[in-house]
C-alpha cells in the first residue's frame, strides 16, 4: 500500500527505503513476529551508511531486537562518536540549542532502546543508559510528555524499559526540599508508592531551595514553574486618518472634472 505522510516531522528527517524497512521490522520484532531473511539482509547491507543519525539509531534498535549483536554494536560504536555529552547527560541532536526538538528526543530514545535490548546487561551498559535517561527526563514537560506524540511514545517506551532493568522490589528514599527561609517539604518513596506521582507547591517563590535525597530507592525530581503575564494596560493600536480637501479654483483642471487632495496619516 502506498500513501502520503503529510506531517514530515514524523519521518525523522529521512525518506528512504532503509529507514522505513527498519521501522516496520522493529514493529514486527516487538510483536514477536517473524521477519524475513531478505529484510534483515537488506538492513545489514546498509550498516556502513551512517550519514543520518536518526536512521542509524533506529537500525541499531532493530538489530538489537533481532539479536544481531555484531551489527548493533557496530552502529552503537559510531553513535557514541557523534553523541553530545554534557557531564552526566548524553544525547543525539543536530541542534546545539538547550531545548531539544522532537527528533533529538526520538533519536536518543532509540539509542537507549538499542543499548537496553539485550539478554544480559553489564554495569557499563547500565551506566551508559543512565546518562541517556538523565537527559530524557530533563526534556519532559510537567505532564510527563515531550514535544510531540511520536517522540513521547518512543521516549516513554525507552524509559519504561530502563525502569524494568533497574527495578528493585526493596529499598526506600526520602526526598527533602528545603527553602532558604527554613520551610521544608518531604517526599517518601518506598515499595508501596514507587509508581505514585507526588507533587507539592513551593511557597517562597522566587527563592532558593536545596534538594537532599537519603536512601536506596531511585527517585526522579522535577521542578515546574507556571506564571501569568498581565494584559498591558496601555493598548498600542494602529490609527489611520484619511482626509479629502477640494483644490482651489486655480488648481482645478476643468477638463478632468472635480479634483481634490487626499491626505492619509498613519500613527
Amino acid at each position: 500500500m502506498l500513501g502520503n505522510l503529510f506531517n514530515n516531522r514524523m519521518k525523522g528527517g529521512v525518506n528512504d527505503d532503509v529507514t522505513i524497512t527498519a521501522y516496520i521490522a522493529a514493529a514486527l520484532l516487538e510483536l514477536e513476529m517473524p521477519v524475513k531473511e531478505v529484510t534483515m539482509a537488506f538492513l545489514k547491507s546498509s550498516v556502513s551508511d551512517v550519514s543520518n543519525t536518526y536512521a542509524t539509531a533506529l537500525r541499531a534498535y532493530t538489530f538489537s531486537l533481532a539479536g544481531e549483536e555484531e551489527h548493533r554494536d557496530q552502529l552503537l560504536k559510531h553513535l557514541d562518536t557523534v553523541a553530545t555529552s554534557d557531564g552526566g547527560l548524553l544525547h543525539w541532536s543536530k541542534s546545539s540549542s538547550e531545548k531539544a526538538d522532537s527528533l533529538a528526543v526520538e533519536t536518543s530514545s532509540y539509542v537507549l532502546l538499542a543499548v537496553l535490548t539485550k539478554p544480559t546487561l553489564t554495569t557499563a551498559d547500565l551506566g551508559y543508559a543512565a546518562k541517556i535517561v538523565n537527559w530524557l527526563v530533563k526534556q519532559q514537560n510537567p505532564y510527563g510528555g515531550f514535544s510531540s506524540t511520536q517522540d513521547t511514545v518512543v521516549a516513554l517506551q525507552a524509559l519504561a524499559l530502563h525502569a524494568t532493568k533497574v527495578f528493585s522490589p526493596g529499598g526506600s528514599s526520602t526526598v527533602t526540599v528545603q527553602a532558604a527561609g527554613g520551610a521544608k517539604q518531604q517526599f517518601d518513596v518506598n515499595q508501596h508508592n514507587t509508581l505514585l506521582y507526588q507533587e507539592r507547591a513551593l511557597q517562597d517563590v522566587p527563592g532558593k531551595y536545596s534538594v537532599e535525597v537519603k536512601g536506596s530507592a531511585c527517585a526522579s525530581v522535577g521542578v515546574a514553574l507556571f506564571y501569568n503575564i498581565p494584559t498591558p494596560s496601555v493598548h498600542s493600536t494602529l490609527t489611520i486618518i484619511a482626509q479629502a480637501t477640494p483644490m482651489t479654483e486655480g488648481e482645478c483642471n476643468k477638463a478632468t472634472g472635480q479634483t481634490f487632495n487626499l491626505v492619509i496619516k498613519v500613527q
